[in-house]
Formats: C-alpha cells, structure tokens, sequence
C-alpha cells in the first residue's frame, strides 16, 4: 500500500492537478497549448538531449534488456490490430491507429518519475536505453504501415512510402533530440568538452520538463474525455497495461534479464499510452475518440497497474 501512496500517487496528483484546474476554467485550453508546445518541442528533448549525451553506450543498449520490451510492445500492436480488424471490423486506417495505441507506452512522462520514485536515479539507465529506440522505431513503423495502408490500389513506390514514413520520424522534435544526444555523446568520447555553463543551462530546462508535461498532460486529458467505443478502448486498455508487460516479463525471465533491467524494462511496458498515440490519430484523422478516450481512461488505470507491477518486481 505504501507504493501507492510514495511512488505512484505524487506523479499522478501532478496529472490531476492539471486536469482540476482545466475543468474549472482557471487553466484555459489556450495556456494547455502553450504548456505543451514548451513541454514537447522544447524541454522534452532537451531532457532526451542531456541523458543521451551522458548514457554509457556500451553497457546500457543491452539485446536482453532491449528485446523483451519491443516483443511485448509488437506483440500489443498486433493484438490491437487484430481485435479492430476481425472482431470490431473497422476500417484498415482506424485498424493502424488502434493498433498503434497498444504499441505507445507513456516511457518517459509517466515511465520515468514512477521508476525514479521507486528505485531512485541511479535505476534509470535502462529506461534512457529503450527510450532511445523508442520513439525512433516505433513512429517509423507506425508510419510505414499507415503509409502502405494508405498507398494500397495506388501507383505509389515502396521508396517513396518508405521515404515519407522516414522524413516524418526526422521531424518529431523528441527524435531530433535523442539524435543530437547520440551525436553529442560520441563527440565526447571522441575528446569534445562542453563547458559546465552549458550543462547547467541544459540541466535548468530538463528539471522543468517532466513537471510541466505531467501538469499539461491532465489539461489535455481533460479536453478528450471519453465518448463511446467502450468495447475498443476497454481492449486497447488490455493490451497495454496487461498484455505488454506480461511479455515483456515473461520473456525478461527466459533472457535472464538482471533486476534493475526487469524494473525498467516492466515498469516502463506496463505504462499508459502517451499522448503521441492521440497525435498519431490525429495525423491521419482516423479513431481519434478510440485514441483519445484510451490515454485518459488507461491513465487512470494504469495507478493500479503499476502498484500491482512494483509488488510483483524484485
């Protein structure tokens, strides 16, 4: 019970605090906007920036700890697609969307504060590794199937499909910023020195980071509360804050994955989807009240989840 109350309930009062205050009107739509646009484009990536540039590459991007998180994050998407093609027969686009929601763990917005709380910094190591693939691979296959589903019955190429799914990746600012820190990081094993001015002008904006995503997060669940589409949502809920994590944990075990690796790498799976799965909908106008309804309801879920998840790790 004392998980509940220490790890898990200050992130989500956060979240809740800035849902409250949307609710009444004292936080407008307008100031959400304006809290997340910072938030994402700017002091998210600045934060994926500094913990790129300082991620011990060798150790860290281990296969073990690596493959359990994806399996189970593919395996999701697969699920979600199926029950949205075979049992609620929707369209091959809301089929993609649907999907797609299944697959996007909240890794860093929720992931990382929850797995600070409870194993502290030192623990996180495993989280910056799978986010560094994470948005990288996951929007680019995303894209690509939506592309292919999208192209199919017209004249397009595979390499003009592949190449929009790619030029699409490389201009989400998270990814720009996770590039810039893997860059960054090997120019400094290379001999670069950067002053500590700049790192503490670097550090200043990443502590702003995950506070004021976390507050913006509750405002823009807020707006897309849930409408309908009980069955879909109650499924991609399944998916994942059920299914990835038992994958993940399952197959943890068969690689015999060390202790801090399983923390990082269940905890994270065992996340809501983030706001990027409503963007991604929102890109391609399809399921948009599936996806939405999905990050708000599996938020709030997830408070059980994860207290279930922290009492199961080691």
């Amino acid at each position: 019970m004392s998980a509940l109350f220490t790890i898990i309930l200050p992130v989500f009062l956060i979240v809740g605090f800035g849902y409250l205050v949307s609710w009444r009107g004292w936080f407008r739509p307008e100031g959400v906007d304006g809290l997340m646009s910072f938030a994402q484009n700017f002091a998210v990536p600045t934060l994926l920036f500094a913990s790129m540039a300082r991620l011990d590459l060798g150790t860290e991007f281990r296969v073990h700890l690596l493959i359990p998180f994806y399996a189970g994050a593919f395996c999701s998407f697969l699920a979600g697609w199926a029950g949205a093609r075979f049992i609620f027969h929707r369209p091959p686009m809301d089929c993609v969307v649907i999907g797609f929601v299944c697959l996007f763990s909240n890794t860093l917005l929720l992931g990382v504060p929850i797995t600070e709380r409870a194993y502290g910094p030192d623990a996180l190591a495993g989280n910056w590794a799978i986010i560094a693939m994470h948005s990288p691979l996951l929007y680019t296959f995303g894209i690509t199937v939506m592309e292919f589903t999208r192209a199919r019955g017209s004249d397009l190429s595979v390499g003009r499909v592949a190449l929009r799914a790619l030029s699409g990746v490389l201009r989400t600012s998270l990814v720009i910023g996770i590039l810039l820190g893997l860059a960054t990081n090997l120019l400094m094993q290379a001999g670069l020195v950067l002053p500590t001015g700049f790192w503490d002008g670097v550090d200043m904006i990443g502590r702003a980071a995950l506070p004021a995503a976390l507050f913006g997060l509750g405002g823009v669940l807020y707006r897309y509360r849930p409408e309908g589409d009980m069955a879909t949502i109650a499924m991609c809920c399944a998916c994942s804050l059920i299914l990835h994590p038992a994958i993940t944990f399952g197959m943890g075990h068969l690689f015999e994955l060390d202790v801090a690796g399983m923390r990082s790498a269940v905890l994270t799976s065992a996340m809501a989807p983030g706001i990027n799965a409503y963007l991604f909908a929102n890109i391609y106008g399809a399921a948009k009240r599936v996806a939405a309804s999905t990050v708000l309801v599996a938020t709030a879920l997830s408070t059980l989840s994860i207290w279930m998840w922290l009492a199961i790790l080691p």
